[in-house]
């Protein structure tokens, strides 16, 4: 008789079914203002964008075009990193319990892998522009912020994030990028309480005239 999953232990759609929605979804949308990317990343990260923006029927896509292109190149820490938060995607197209925390697990595994591949070669541009370890961690945080409280993630996710604010390596990264990360940390200061935080963040965004301005208008005025 196979046994029945732990009810806590069940990974919810409302949980998985986006991964880094707020600061994904505004990155994505400020696309057009990168650097020219390769044809085939741009395809793979145009599916991820429109799943984390809830587009199930990307989700796989997604995850199909990034192992592919991870597997051509294996010591890309980006492309692995992607591979796993889209892996992770994964488990709101299922509703089996045990399919979910496989699909959350392998996705999770990944991101571990990729931040460990990191080296100071990294600091340098990769897609789109960006330092590969910034990307990197960013992809990480979104997922590990998003994952439910059982998988005991949020907290290294939130640590990624500020890594990330914190790097001198952020002032050379592209604008979009840049705004991306203003406002998932905006995201994660209001639901921590830290409206002072919240607000500082979106200011930065609007005083950098980045894509996600008028998104940090409307939500300043809601925190209001």
């Amino acid at each position: 008789m196979t046994a029945r999953p732990h009810p806590t232990r069940t990974l919810s759609i409302r949980h998985l079914v986006v991964v880094g929605v707020m600061a994904l979804a505004t990155l994505a949308a400020a696309g057009k203002a990168y650097a020219a990317a390769d044809e085939p990343f741009q395809r793979a990260f145009q599916s991820f964008s429109q799943a984390s923006a809830g587009d199930a029927s990307a989700v796989g896509p997604a995850a199909d075009a990034f192992d592919a292109l991870s597997t051509a190149e294996p010591g890309n820490p980006v492309l692995l990193a992607y591979a796993g938060a889209a892996t992770a995607m994964k488990a709101s197209t299922t509703a089996l319990p045990w399919t979910k925390m496989g699909y959350a697990e392998d996705g999770l595994a990944r991101l571990d892998k990729a931040l460990a591949m990191l080296t100071p070669a990294h600091d340098a541009p990769m897609q789109r522009g960006t330092p590969g370890a910034l990307e990197v961690r960013f992809v990480a945080a979104n997922t590990f912020l998003r994952v439910p409280s059982f998988m005991n993630r949020a907290d290294r996710g939130a640590k990624l994030l500020a890594d990330v604010l914190a790097s001198p390596l952020l002032e050379r990264a592209p604008l979009p990028f840049r705004g991306a990360v203003w406002m998932r940390a905006a995201a994660l200061a209001e639901k921590t309480q830290r409206k002072d935080d919240a607000r500082r963040y979106l200011d930065e965004v609007i005083r950098n005239a980045a894509p996600q301005a008028e998104a940090a208008r409307a939500k300043l005025k809601e925190l209001a």
